[in-house]
């Protein structure tokens, strides 16, 4: 594991099967369907060429309406802003434009097998990504109450830090089964995953992160748990987390989404723009060299205003430019609240459960901010210490966390100054781009005093604060103490025969869906649930040698708390 604060016990058995996201709530072997040559399944000839409405061009509209094309029917996207949703890159005005800023998702995991059979199959590249003390990263500092620790690997750290590293792998082991429930994922047991899972979900629902830890005789110090918050595991600090479900966390660490990360080079928002692009091979219908753009004269059809259901149980999608279309299927993608608000909305497109589910949503606001500068600096050596001259930075000053990154040493350069969530994002929340920069270059100005920053930035900052987006309402669905209820109708409602026969036709999918918000591999399983979904409404069905997830959801459903 790469951290300031070490994650849990790893198996160290080179023979072990790696770790997936598979599970724990619904343990499916999504990598496999997609890989099986069977393909996803079929639908009778009757329903090819018939429209399904695809709301959302973010990965998991676009790859829900990929997949739809390829069963022979005809999507139709509509999105509000532009094809990638969080997966957003972003270039510097007058630089070279191999300069860019993930503004959303820059890192994944090698455990996103789903999302790596996409990546894979548009032929991107990804390389490690610089997160503390990983081997892509020189060196880094962790700087808290105005102590700086430099360090290249953990050992370079004061005792404390292991000693919380310590305290947490305790932790997991006492009131968690991790090893147990990391063996169970490896393995891909999927009665030992259940057993496991259940008995927590019973448990734990209704406890906060920060409560788990206090509830830990290895966390019983508070100066344990505030470097633990301040610095983390994996990617930095989690103390914007600590009102979250521990469920949220456990799902993150059990399958090690937050360990080993890898950014897709040349921009995340390509993996997106090459399937909106992409001529599948194996395509039924459509003639080859059919893709989701030449379906669309090459543009997606605009923001959504209305959604509502008409005669026949059908769902019918008003757009901005007024043009209204009924549908015998729509998908859904975007996140849940856009229905409760922007998105004029029929109170019967679903059960009302699900609208209360949609309604206790919770985001997690974030913000970032990214400079260009005229080379890799950093890796100077300070000519008394033989350090870097500046590292990656781990702070409870405002930046919080400082990334930088790199194609090389004499090839210009980008630094995410500054990675923020929940109250931390808030605070840029009033400030410009370059009031924001200003600040930031003030702390880290404090924290590198013989560096002169500013004197490297070749243009201006460009900025994001998910929550203020149009069509955001923060970065991503994070679930609350007990939300597993919500969260469970939310994700099985593509088992729309379960639904009364008035509320099926509309199949959610996408982050807020998906049991592992924030995680792209979560949009992907989403998707392939909707489609399944679609699928069968069509009166389409599997190949029995590759079944999808809805022919074996009553083997593996989520846990079912009881409603009384």
């Amino acid at each position: 594991m790469t951290s300031t604060v070490p994650n849990a016990v790893q198996h160290t058995d080179a023979a072990a099967p790696p770790i997936t996201m598979f599970g724990p709530d619904f343990p499916y072997a999504y990598d496999d369907y997609l890989a099986h040559p069977a393909g996803l399944g079929q639908i009778p000839a009757t329903g090819h060429g018939q429209e399904v409405a695809v709301i959302g061009g973010g990965l998991s509209g676009i790859i829900a309406a990929y997949e739809l094309m390829k069963m022979g029917l005809k999507p139709v996207v509509y999105e509000a802003d532009r094809i990638g949703g969080r997966l957003r890159t972003v270039g510097f005005d007058g630089c070279d434009p191999s300069l860019t800023a993930e503004m959303g998702a820059m890192r994944f995991p090698p455990s996103s097998t789903a999302l790596q059979h996409y990546i894979d199959l548009v032929g991107l590249e990804t390389r490690a990504f610089p997160n503390p003390l990983s081997p892509a990263t020189p060196s880094t500092v962790v700087d808290l109450k105005g102590e700086s620790h430099y360090a290249e690997t953990i050992d370079d750290l004061p005792q404390v830090y292991r000693d919380v590293a310590n305290a947490w792998n305790a932790c997991l082991e006492e009131g968690a089964d991790f090893s147990d429930m990391n063996r169970a994922l490896r393995e891909r047991d999927v009665p030992r995953i259940r057993e496991i899972w259940s008995q927590l979900v019973a448990r734990l629902d209704n406890q906060t992160f920060y409560g788990f830890l206090c509830e830990s005789e290895a966390f019983k110090s508070f100066r344990h748990r505030e470097i633990f918050g301040q610095v983390g595991f994996g990617t930095g600090g989690w103390d914007t987390d600590f009102p979250n479900s521990i469920l949220e966390i456990l799902r993150v660490v059990y399958t090690e989404a937050d360990d080993h990360h890898r950014g897709i080079v040349g921009g995340s928002q390509q993996l997106p723009l090459r399937l909106w692009d992409r001529e599948p091979q194996k395509i039924v219908h459509w003639p080859l060299g059919t893709s989701l753009a030449s379906l669309h004269g090459g543009e997606p059809r605009g923001a959504v205003t209305r959604l509502t259901r008409t005669a026949g149980n059908r769902i019918t999608v008003t757009d901005a430019t007024g043009d209204i279309r009924t549908f015998r299927a729509a998908v859904f993608t975007g996140q849940s609240w856009l229905l409760l608000s922007k998105i004029d909305c029929d109170d019967a497109l679903f059960p009302i459960d699900h609208w209360t589910a949609m309604e206790r949503t919770h985001y997690m606001e974030s913000s970032k901010l990214f400079v260009p500068v005229d080379r890799p600096f950093w890796l100077d050596k300070d000519e008394t210490t033989g350090r870097d001259t500046m590292s990656m930075t781990l702070t409870d000053r405002m930046t919080r966390g400082t990334y930088l990154l790199d194609d090389g040493p004499d090839k210009p350069a980008v630094i995410c100054l500054s990675y923020t969530w929940c109250d931390d994002s808030l605070k840029w929340l009033p400030l410009s781009p370059q009031e924001r920069m200003e600040v930031m270059l003030k702390s880290l100005g404090e924290i590198y005093p013989n560096v002169d920053i500013r004197s490297h930035i070749i243009g201006n900052p460009v900025t994001v604060s998910w929550e203020n987006e149009p069509w955001f309402m923060g970065a991503f669905k994070a679930n609350l103490p007990g939300h597993y209820r919500y969260q469970r109708r939310l994700f099985t409602h593509f088992m729309q025969d379960r639904l009364p026969e008035d509320k099926r036709g509309i199949f959610l999918a996408g982050d807020d869906i998906s049991w592992t918000a924030g995680w792209a591999e979560g949009a992907v399983q989403t998707a392939l649930n909707a489609v399944w979904g679609v699928m069968h409404q069509f009166g389409g069905a599997s190949d029995p040698t590759n079944p999808g997830p809805g022919d074996v959801f009553d083997e593996i459903a989520p846990v079912e708390l009881p409603e009384d």
